[in-house]
């Protein structure tokens, strides 16, 4: 979600955010409410405030769940490191972990689910023929593949195929 929910920020500080506007000049009220303005703009000691609820609201129980193993690693990495290079050491570690995850699972996948003869679905891989031009060794490319070597989908490697 975008940080004004789609609605266009509207600048608080006014004609007085600008040091031109200013020197052009303010009225009495202008330089209560920039003064106070200013004011407001120092944080207090105990801020960024964490509330728990607005986590545990803000963030899905799934959610919660799979980030619960790097949130507690980084957490206790958090005193060592220092909050934002703990934070930014686990988005990393996070985006990794996502990112081999999927890995391994294209990998096992095209090793056991692959498109063979003994299945309706998946996807299935073809070789296309080399590419050879004229000059280079072999150019008239000729396969070595017998009429009935195609679309066999592996069923000549199957105990079932005799000869």
């Amino acid at each position: 979600m975008a940080q004004t929910a789609g609605v266009q920020p509207f600048p608080i500080a006014g004609r007085v955010a600008s040091e031109r506007e200013r020197c052009i000049g303010m009225t009495e009220i202008e330089r209560e409410w920039r003064k106070q303005w200013l004011k407001d703009q120092i944080l207090s000691p105990c801020e960024p405030a964490y509330v728990e609820e607005y986590w545990r609201e803000r963030i899905n129980p799934i959610r919660r769940i799979y980030r619960f193993p790097l949130d507690v690693t980084f957490g206790v990495l958090s005193g060592v490191l220092g909050e934002n290079r703990a934070a930014d050491y686990r988005y990393i570690a996070g985006k990794l972990g996502l990112i081999t995850i999927g890995i391994l699972c294209t990998h096992y996948y095209f090793k056991y689910s692959g498109n063979d003869w003994t299945k309706k679905g998946g996807f299935r891989v073809v070789k296309s023929k080399p590419l050879v031009l004229p000059g280079q060794e072999g150019f008239p490319f000729i396969t070595n593949r017998k009429m009935d070597d195609y679309a066999e989908r592996g069923f000549k490697s199957s105990v079932l195929y005799a000869k």
